[in-house]
């Protein structure tokens, strides 16, 4: 199962460091980051297998807490023009409505909503695997 795990950090060098490599102490693998915060914080979201290794680790060894989790759904995709374009007009044809996408290793695009059953029906006819 993928989750987005969201982490309130302070928006400072060596952040994001920090995380990566307790993350990386519990033996997780970061599929894909993105962080987003023009001031003093920032709102990290990290995808992974293993949320509870990943908060667990966080926990422990910097006094970090996950603010948010959620299983989000991730497509395998093409490295070509347009993908991104028809994936989500596939989404809005079927009425769900995303409230979270980013791009994460391996060609792949990672989606939330709301409603992640509608989610998937309406990117099962999408070319590529979806996780």
């Amino acid at each position: 199962m993928a989750v987005d795990l969201v982490i309130d950090v302070e928006n400072t060098p060596g952040s994001l460091a920090r995380i990566a490599a307790a993350i990386s102490d519990a033996g997780v693998n970061i599929a894909a980051a993105t962080c987003v915060g023009p001031a003093d914080r920032a709102e990290l979201h990290i995808l992974v297998k293993h949320a509870e290794a990943a908060r667990h680790s966080l926990a422990l060894s910097h006094d970090v807490t996950v603010s948010r989790e959620r299983e989000v759904v991730v497509v395998d995709v093409e490295d070509v023009p347009g993908v991104l374009a028809d994936l989500t007009r596939r989404i809005a044809q079927a009425g769900v409505n995303i409230d979270l996408v980013y791009v994460a290793t391996g060609n792949r695009v990672v989606f939330g909503a709301d409603d992640l059953p509608a989610l998937r029906e309406a990117l099962a006819l999408a070319p590529g695997h979806v996780h």
